[in-house]
């Protein structure tokens, strides 16, 4: 009997999920690797940032995704470095080999070399981030209220940089919650001069997407009282003031480092097939220069007549390289491989209640219908019943009575080694 081919992805993220889904229960070994035990839904983080919805309803842990796969093992471990004479990678625990390795790995943060900012500033690509985020505002309010400190010295300013869906996203929701949630929580503070700041190296928000997105963004951002900052480089920050390349400076102790991503770049394979911190694959996503290690989603830097500066790191992309790749793997010979070729769909951000806008490929609309729009596409992504089901409640509850019940700090005690 033939023995099988074993595959093993790197990472668990849309594109590396949407893989290993693919292959599941067909004849191939398959093992996913991750640091983290579930997948997460990274379009609702600040969400859980804001406090609108439990962690829990956009994690999905991997062991129970494949309960009744025949065929796709999970491994929790980070991997160190690939060894690609000897078809083998390297983690913390152990080794393993493989037939043919995809790297999934997406990106991280991109805090531009600066290791302060890296420490003092909060980013959002993870659960735990996003955690941090709520732990951390929230803490600030209930030191102040203990202080009886004056509420007007800036430093409990919420100061976002970075104004693409993320940053914009985040600002709506915190402008929010700074007009129907903290007054009911702190009765005794004054928020008026609470401030929500979107610092933005462009002009206008959104610059991704189309000129009426941006505009109605600006609106809406001027409506929930937001102070978007245009045209500003954040330079430096020590814990207290953000130092902007104009010579302005803002008070705030609490930063959000929404500006930018960077692949999460693994040890092994040659210099030359990195590029902008991704790896460089033909149109199959094979790694140029090696026969049998791959890279899909955000990590993948592939470079076609349409895309000819790669494609843009959003989760459509990843999913369909992964839909892609899979399908290939599949197939009996490499002469009937598909190339990847990505078809836009669209983008889409909401900035608070009944505020969205949506740039599809024939048709752009904002506001209201936008905003369900979002609500409904955002629903049908994510993957369990029982998940969609508690973050409609939670809309729903949310949107009759402006207010959630999820502001909790959570801070985990470290006792052993077995404790991240």
């Amino acid at each position: 009997m033939e023995a099988r081919e074993k595959i093993v992805i790197i990472g668990g993220g849309f594109a590396g999920l949407q893989l290993a889904k693919s292959l599941n229960n067909k004849r191939k070994k398959v093992m996913v690797i991750d640091k983290v035990n579930h997948h997460m839904f990274q379009p609702l983080f600040y969400q859980v940032a804001c406090g609108r919805i439990e962690p829990s309803n956009i994690s999905f842990p991997f062991r129970k995704i494949f309960q009744r796969s025949r065929n796709v093992q999970f491994r929790l471990t980070e991997v160190q470095s690939i060894v690609p004479e000897q078809n083998k990678i390297i983690t913390e625990e152990a080794e393993f080999t493989y037939d043919k390795l995809v790297i999934a790995s997406g990106c991280k943060t991109n805090f531009f070399g600066n290791a302060k900012m890296e420490h003092l500033t909060f980013g959002m690509k993870n659960t735990q981030e996003a955690i941090a985020i709520r732990n951390h505002v929230l803490l600030t309010f209930e030191k102040l209220i203990i202080k009886r400190k004056r509420s007007d010295d800036g430093n409990w300013n919420i100061v976002i940089v970075g104004s693409g869906p993320t940053g914009v996203e985040l600002a709506g929701a915190f402008a929010e919650m700074k007009k129907d949630i903290l007054p009911r929580d702190y009765p005794h503070m004054n928020f008026d001069d609470l401030k929500i700041i979107l610092i933005s190296s462009t002009e206008m928000p959104l610059a991704v997407m189309s000129d009426e997105a941006q505009e109605k963004s600006d609106q809406y951002l001027k409506e929930l009282g937001v102070d978007f900052m245009r045209g500003e480089m954040v330079t430096d920050y020590d814990g207290d003031k953000v130092y902007m390349k104009s010579g302005k400076s803002i008070p705030s102790n609490n930063v959000i480092w929404a500006a930018g991503v960077t692949g999460n770049i693994i040890d092994g394979l040659e210099p030359e097939v990195i590029v902008r911190n991704r790896f460089k694959t033909d149109r199959f996503n094979r790694i140029k220069g090696y026969d049998n290690i791959f890279a899909i989603g955000d990590i993948a830097y592939m470079e076609t007549p349409k895309y000819p500066q790669g494609h843009p790191q959003v989760a459509n992309v990843a999913i369909n390289q992964g839909k892609n790749v899979g399908k290939n793997f599949l197939k009996k010979s490499e002469q009937d491989w598909v190339e990847y070729e990505y078809t836009d769909q669209g983008s889409l951000a909401t900035i608070g209640k009944h505020r969205a806008v949506v740039d599809l490929p024939h048709l752009k609309f904002q506001g209201f219908l936008a905003w369900y729009f979002w609500m409904f596409l955002h629903l049908m992504l994510i993957l369990s019943v029982r998940n969609k089901l508690a973050i409609f409640f939670n809309w729903m509850w949310s949107y009759i009575n402006k207010d959630s019940s999820l502001r909790l700090i959570i801070i985990p005690n470290k006792k052993n080694d077995t404790e991240q």
